[in-house]
């Protein structure tokens, strides 16, 4: 598939790259770093925030000998932002990670995501188990958990009654996008330990929020969720799975992580201490280093051991 450069981006890293690609039918924007011949990790941002969010990962990733590629998913920010409801299905949002990971020539890959990039993460390595190698998800439940879980906690049930009112055509979008995202900003910050967005962050969400039909678009993936195919039982993963979860998040409790992780026929779950559902913005050098030791250092170890044996080589 092809690509071609994006416009310039303030938000770049030196180190990073930024272009559109056709992907399952639409352009995506991508940001990528590091070797394109490494393995490939994908980073799947969440609601409401774009590919900006893994800024503390994308370069410690690149480093440890990954090639990283973190996509604006469809809908957000300068990605395409079709406003059928039906276009935001789980099937086709993992069909999109699946393309993404064809675009970049990798039969095999790493997932890395978080709140809804972990919803989707759960789905691909579900129903993909042949393509993921290893998974790391964040604060971000299976999707044939969270109904049952709320079901059985009342306190849940309470957490999750926003996704109820996303459910409501226009009223949302009036509401979040009302006075230049000002509710939407204080749902975010209010939800987060202090420091957790750099000033000025804020203001970088709300220019990708601004986006023609972008709020839109990134509240038709909770309304999308009635039409998810369903089972009798949760669809199980075969990958080994890492799950990463901060102790203070304000949307989901910690049953919910242990009933993912249930599912799974090799997960891990870690509890994240001092850290709100931002995690990987709060604790950025904890998270790194997790999702790098559980996808691999050995991959780190490998390309340094041939840097050094190039460099010897090349000297001699």
């Amino acid at each position: 598939m092809s690509a071609r450069t994006d416009d310039a981006d303030s938000l770049l890293d030196a180190n990073w790259r930024a272009s559109r690609r056709r992907i399952n039918g639409l352009d995506l924007h991508i940001v990528e770093a590091g070797d394109p011949n490494a393995p490939l990790v994908v980073l799947l941002h969440g609601f409401p925030e774009f590919w900006w969010a893994w800024r503390h990962q994308i370069t410690p990733l690149a480093q440890a000998g990954f090639h990283v590629i973190v996509p604006d998913m469809r809908g957000y920010n300068k990605s395409d932002a079709p406003q059928e409801v039906r276009a935001y299905t789980l099937p086709i949002l993992a069909a999109d990670v699946i393309a993404l990971a064809d675009a970049f020539g990798a039969a095999r890959f790493h997932l890395v995501g978080h709140d809804w990039g972990a919803v989707i993460g759960w789905w691909v390595a579900a129903r993909h188990p042949g393509r993921v190698m290893r998974a790391v998800l964040m604060n971000g439940p299976h999707p044939d958990i969270l109904a049952k879980q709320a079901l059985k906690h009342p306190t849940q049930a309470l957490r999750s009654t926003y996704v109820a009112f996303f459910q409501l055509p226009w009223i949302p979008e009036a509401t979040l996008g009302g006075f230049d995202f000002s509710l939407l900003k204080a749902m975010v910050a209010s939800s987060a330990r202090p420091g957790a967005f750099e000033p000025g962050a804020l203001e970088r969400y709300v220019e990708a929020w601004s986006h023609p039909g972008s709020l839109t678009a990134m509240l038709n993936y909770y309304r999308a969720l009635r039409q998810r195919p369903r089972s009798k039982r949760p669809a199980r993963v075969e990958p080994p799975t890492l799950v990463l979860w901060a102790d203070e998040d304000r949307f989901l409790e910690r049953h919910v992580a242990e009933a993912s992780v249930a599912v799974c026929n090799n997960g891990t779950l870690e509890m994240v201490e001092g850290a709100s559902h931002w995690l990987h913005l709060e604790q950025p050098e904890t998270i790194s280093t997790r999702i790098i030791a559980w996808i691999g250092e050995r991959w780190a170890v490998a390309n340094s051991a041939r840097r050094s044996e190039g460099n010897t080589t090349s000297g001699s």
